[in-house]
């Protein structure tokens, strides 16, 4: 797909920031639903919860910046919006419940070490993924997050009647249309904003049928500015095991998501890229539990829209960075994006997070066509899924091993790695026994069943 914007280019500066604003209204949900959902969970009141919710847009948004523009060895210096991840969700609630915010504060600051020690072994980590591996990871995400964007269009529990009822199917559908509409159609800037008009088109839509909130904006503070060390840190050994293993989880996350972006941005990520990038993601956790916000993660739906858009202007996506950090410190204007209905979110989110497996399934086609990679793709792909689809298969799992593995992404990432390091390569032959294209044995009665079909043609493996 060629590209509107390379990485290093900058786009005009009123274009800049319509490109910026449809990043932030991608993520800016899912930035503000962690602190949300975390602080609702152990009984924070609304003005501390509020709190929360500033510093993790504070956070993001310096994080961003620092991933997309770089500060000598720190990031990765590509298009990453960085965010709280709904990784840490269940984690921090369960830390939370027990020892407070200063308890899920501390295990944050001690396990965002995890990933700074990690990053210095990237070099290593890189030659585990090739692209056979690469291919199956970045699938996965865009695979795995799918049911986001379900829920997102649902905008209630699933056992609920509410769930999916007709009016929010429209809207999910209006804003999928307006996507695909300007895509297709238009050219330039406009396609380049598909994203941000899908969700403009679908927000009016909504606003028309009274299905937009806008108490939230009416009762949000002009300003406010960070708190860092609200509450102080807490530290106990249990919490701190348990926080651990979540970035170990982001880990994998990461670096499958700064893979997809290179794939989208046509850039090569090298082993030195990923631990840049991934001393971003630790320093940037450290950063947000000094903030009070919780820690942060790349966002895999902002991949998908570098796909889609064709922009990969690492400088638009600093500017985003830019509308988080004023989110942070003026909420009336983050309190009018969280307004967006889910379902507008979701019909466009599966154009987002469609992109992103679409961006795997070309890395795919790119390795070799052999008995044993098709074995590594296959199972690698079915056991991310399984754990997605069925997450009651790791039910009697010890607790801190089934935390583990309830990702798919994580799942299908260790499985798919084992199988490519224990498989034995295919030989010089099998590969090109595998490469044969045969025609096709004709059924009329006239032909000769008992003639072996023969091949048409031989290719090398790219």
């Amino acid at each position: 797909m060629k590209l509107l914007y390379t990485l290093n280019e900058r786009p005009p500066h009123g274009l800049t920031f319509l490109l910026a604003l449809q990043h932030m209204l991608a993520s800016i949900g899912g930035i503000v639903a962690v602190p949300l959902i975390v602080g609702s969970s152990i009984g924070l009141p609304v003005d501390e919860i509020v709190t929360l919710i500033n510093a993790a847009l504070l956070a993001s948004g310096i994080v961003t910046i620092a991933q997309c523009v770089g500060i000598g060895p720190v990031g990765i210096r590509l298009p990453v919006v960085m965010g709280s991840s709904f990784a840490f969700l269940g984690v921090a609630i369960s830390i939370g419940k027990e020892g407070g915010v200063s308890s899920i504060m501390g295990a944050s600051l001690v396990g965002s070490f995890v990933v700074i020690l990690a990053s210095f072994y990237m070099d290593k980590i890189r030659k585990l993924f090739p692209t056979v591996v690469s291919g199956v990871v970045v699938t996965l995400i865009g695979l795995t997050i799918l049911p986001v964007a379900m829920n997102w269009v649902g905008d209630a529990p699933a056992v609920s009647e509410e769930f999916a009822t007709l009016p929010k199917l429209f809207l999910a559908m209006i804003s999928l249309g307006i996507v695909i509409a300007v895509s297709v159609y238009c050219k330039g800037a406009v396609a380049a904003s598909a994203i941000v008009i899908g969700l403009a088109g679908g927000y009016i839509v909504a606003l028309s049928m009274g299905m937009v909130n806008l108490d939230q904006v009416a009762s949000a503070k002009w300003i406010s500015g960070p708190e860092p060390f609200k509450y102080g840190f807490t530290f106990s050994w249990g919490a701190i095991i348990s926080m651990s293993l979540v970035y170990i989880v982001v880990i994998a996350e990461a670096t499958g998501d700064f893979m997809a972006l290179g794939s989208n941005c046509h850039a090569k990520v090298t082993g030195r890229d990923l631990k840049r990038g991934l001393l971003g993601d630790g320093l940037g956790s450290t950063l947000s539990a000094i903030l009070t916000a919780m820690p942060l993660a790349s966002f895999s739906q902002n991949v998908g829209i570098v796909g889609i858009t064709g922009v990969a202007s690492r400088y638009v996506v600093a500017a985003t960075g830019g509308l988080l950090i004023l989110g942070g410190l003026f909420p009336k204007l983050a309190a009018l994006a969280v307004t967006i209905p889910k379902p507008v979110l979701g019909g466009v989110g599966f154009v987002m997070f469609g992109m992103i497996a679409y961006a795997g399934i070309r890395m795919l086609i790119k390795a070799a066509d052999t008995k044993r990679n098709a074995l590594v793709i296959c199972v690698g792909l079915a056991s991310g899924l399984a754990v997605t689809f069925e997450p009651r298969l790791i039910q009697h799992l010890p607790h801190e091993i089934a935390n583990f593995f309830h990702s798919g992404i994580t799942t299908g990432t260790i499985i798919t790695v084992l199988l490519h390091q224990i498989l034995p390569e295919s030989s010089a032959k099998e590969a090109l026994e595998d490469d044969e294209v045969y025609e096709e044995v004709s059924l009329s009665p006239d032909s000769d069943l008992d003639e072996e079909a023969k091949p048409l043609t031989t290719q090398k493996n790219s």
